[in-house]
């Protein structure tokens, strides 16, 4: 497991955050989070997905400079992940992104909700932040108390 911080510089991270974080990015509503029924929901824009791009230059050009900062082979599939605040901080349910190969999380703004992984590890939630750990490692992440949302990039590769 690596953590990262300070992942980009300013202006790659301002020019992300201007668009992905803006009141215009179109989320799409998604009634689980890892799997249905699960009693939770989340939004998420899908950037890739099974190896094809789902979105148009610009918005993919939004995440090219965390694409040149990482060490992939083979793109899987690429998602951002919004979670609303909660009363509470609610964990969605231990899983894994994938059987084998590096899951990525780049965090996009600082709160109180985090990725805990089944050996009790916790890494919080802080803007500017890549975590990158074997895909085969199960964790969950979480809701948030102390924003109105907390937006991850993930990436599996």
């Amino acid at each position: 497991m690596n953590i990262y911080k300070n992942f980009l510089n300013k202006k790659d991270l301002k020019k992300i955050k201007e668009v992905i974080m803006s009141d215009y990015f179109p989320w799409y509503y998604n009634n689980q989070i890892n799997y249905k029924g699960d009693g939770y929901f989340q939004f998420t824009y899908t950037f890739m997905k099974d190896q094809k791009l789902n979105c148009n230059k610009e918005t993919w050009d939004l995440i090219k400079p965390i694409l040149s900062k990482i060490k992939y082979k083979n793109l899987k599939r690429i998602k951002a992940n919004l979670v609303t605040k909660t009363s509470k901080i609610e964990e969605q349910g231990f899983h894994t992104d994938q059987s084998k190969g590096t899951t990525g999380i780049f965090y996009l703004d600082k709160c109180n909700g985090y990725t805990k992984f089944k050996t009790g590890k916790k890494v919080k939630s802080e803007e500017n932040k890549y975590l990158e750990f074997n895909s085969s490692l199960e964790h969950t992440g979480s809701s948030c108390t102390d924003k109105k949302r907390r937006v991850v990039i993930n990436f599996n590769y």
